[in-house]
């Protein structure tokens, strides 16, 4: 599924993946840009916390965007496929300025939010321009391929990733999180085996990363976000691995990226921070 088409003139809205974990008090620099992406003190920000099971999730983070200055900020209580073909909440989702997704289990936003008007008006309004971001199973879930499972702690193996189809508000990467805390290289890398036209974007807790209009990617935060690309590779040999077999890839290319980085989603190259200071000392 590609993203919606954008109109003429227009230009498509931030992707905002946050890898979870982000931080919500001292220095809550990633949601920070969020809210100003969505404007400010005049930002509609809508938030869908149906990933969760908790209670309070929704209304914790209207009460952290409203800290952070944004305008008007409301939760969806979606629970279930009837809420999100509900009229009242498909409209107030297309009158957003941002939407945020929080995290939880990506197969229950999949299963619930999946084909339905809701999901239908986020991919519409994120086409004319509204940023779309999203913590932990929000980020997974942004991929046409999502991530929807698989093998931790060991390296890449025939059936180590699990993908289900997600809202394709992007179908450049497949997008794992909470990535280096929980040591999800080995899974990334079996989704990518299986086709290297993906790329594979793993993002660290606490760091996120800003896909703008253009197809750059800036990462902000205090972890790395990981980029795997297949597009090279000579061999592969996923197609004739057994069952949870070890599958060879040569020729990967892996770019470890920390804030200040950049990534050009459509020629596929890392950039380092900008250097302001050019007077520097020879070593």
């Amino acid at each position: 599924m590609c993203p919606a088409a954008v109109g003429e003139g227009g230009q498509r809205g931030y992707l905002i993946p946050i890898g979870g974990g982000e931080d919500k008090e001292a220095n809550p620099t990633i949601l920070k840009r969020f809210v100003n992406l969505s404007g400010g003190e005049s930002a509609n920000i809508i938030v869908l916390p149906t990933a969760s099971r908790l209670e309070d999730t929704g209304s914790r983070y209207e009460a952290i965007f409203t800290e952070l200055d944004a305008g008007q900020v409301s939760s969806i209580p979606i629970s279930g496929r009837e809420d999100c073909n509900n009229p009242e909440f498909a409209e107030r989702c297309e009158e957003a300025t941002g939407i945020f997704i929080t995290g939880g289990n990506q197969l229950r936003l999949s299963t619930i939010l999946g084909g339905t008007d809701v999901a239908q008006v986020i991919r519409k309004i994120n086409a004319r321009g509204v940023p779309i971001a999203g913590t932990s199973a929000g980020a997974s879930i942004m991929s046409e391929h999502m991530m929807a499972g698989g093998d931790a702690d060991q390296g890449p193996t025939e059936g180590g990733a699990v993908l289900a189809p997600g809202l394709g508000l992007t179908n450049a990467a497949v997008i794992d999180q909470h990535f280096s805390e929980r040591n999800r290289l080995g899974r990334l890398l079996s989704a990518i085996a299986l086709n290297p036209f993906l790329l594979g974007m793993g993002i660290d807790e606490d760091t996120a990363a800003f896909i703008g209009p253009d197809n750059m990617i800036e990462i902000v935060g205090s972890g790395t976000v990981t980029i795997a690309d297949g597009k090279e590779m000579s061999y592969s040999s996923a197609h004739s691995a057994s069952r949870s077999e070890g599958i060879g890839m040569l020729g990967l290319k892996l770019d470890i990226l920390h804030e200040g980085c950049s990534y050009d989603l459509n020629s596929r190259e890392a950039f380092p921070p900008l250097v302001e200071d050019n007077n520097l000392c020879n070593l």
